[in-house]
């Protein structure tokens, strides 16, 4: 898996309209601006057969320092919700039933081991 930069995509878009990539670049970062925007509103955005976008609110709670074990609160908090669309999931699903046809190229580092089921501690 490699990552795709917002300046490849916007090269992408640009040459495949016959546009500036100035123009490309300022419309893509007034997309991204308008929902961050609108998420800091606390507006929820659908974009159909893409998924949705939404903000959620964590609940404060006690955690436990892995090091030291000590208990410390963790504040009430705020995160982003990504909610998966029917056309992505369908795409996204392809994917995983045959992984070479979403591979442009070979991974570059070895994946991570697994990580191990470990019991959380009641908070």
């Amino acid at each position: 898996m490699r990552t795709v930069t917002k300046k490849e995509l916007t090269d992408r878009i640009a040459d495949g309209l016959g546009e500036k990539r100035t123009l490309i670049k300022e419309v893509i970062q007034r997309f991204l601006d308008e929902i961050i925007d609108e998420l800091a509103a606390g507006n929820r955005l659908e974009f159909r057969d893409f998924g949705g976008i939404e903000l959620r609110t964590r609940k404060p709670r006690m955690a436990q320092n892995p090091r030291t074990l000590e208990r410390v609160p963790v504040p009430l908090k705020a995160t982003v919700k990504f909610k998966v669309g029917r056309r992505m999931k369908r795409a996204v699903g392809n994917v995983a039933a045959n992984p070479k046809a979403g591979a442009s190229k070979p991974q570059a580092r070895p994946q991570a081991a697994a990580a191990v089921d470990r019991p959380r501690p009641d908070t």
